[in-house]
């Protein structure tokens, strides 16, 4: 896999994912084929973006900023894999919404999972995303103007769901500037 195909393709998974997304809320989210094509598609991105963190990290130097913050973006990943693979097997056990609900609230209350799974270590991969972006603009491997992108593609999900698609092409356009960077270039040290 390249770099460019990476590049390009995480953002557009994510944007396939949000536009699914809004589709299966037409008659109510989940579950059938809209909630399980929609949960693939964030998971290849999921999977690119993992390579991707590998991949700023060596473009960060490999410090241990960009090490730890690698790290962390990689443990996000694995936890929202966790998160959507739970999603995907609950639209498959349950044969309604109300059957879905049953089925998280078991889950979510086994100890731990809430956190691991849900409302903690997910959050790594967004703020892995944001530190390793800060870093590479640090060192003018990425041009400073892409900031305010991935500013903007971090905050509309937090707005409303419905803007994922949106926000995923504001990531694409932060990314864009490594597209054209040759996939061997290390960065400045």
């Amino acid at each position: 896999m390249t770099p460019r195909f990476a590049l390009i393709a995480a953002p557009l998974f994510a944007c396939a994912y949000g536009a699914i997304r809004i589709v299966d809320g037409l008659d109510g989210r989940g579950p059938g084929f809209a909630w399980t094509a929609g949960h693939l598609a964030f998971m290849a991105a999921l999977v690119l973006f993992a390579w991707l963190f590998l991949w700023f990290r060596t473009l960060a130097g490999r410090d241990a900023l960009a090490t730890a913050s690698a790290a962390a973006g990689i443990a996000g990943v694995a936890a929202l894999l966790v998160q959507f693979c739970i999603d995907i097997a609950v639209g498959f056990a349950a044969a309604d919404q109300e059957g879905m609900s049953a089925l998280f609230q078991q889950v979510q209350s086994v100890p731990g999972v809430p956190f691991l799974v849900y409302d903690g270590l997910p959050y790594l991969f967004y703020v892995a995303q944001l530190v390793l972006m800060i870093r590479l603009a640090v060192l003018r491997v990425l041009p400073a103007w892409t900031l305010a992108p991935v500013v903007v593609y971090l905050a509309l999900p937090i707005v409303s769901k419905d803007l994922i698609p949106v926000s995923a092409l504001f990531m694409l356009v932060a990314l864009f500037p490594l597209v054209r960077r040759p996939a061997t270039a290390p960065a400045a040290a």
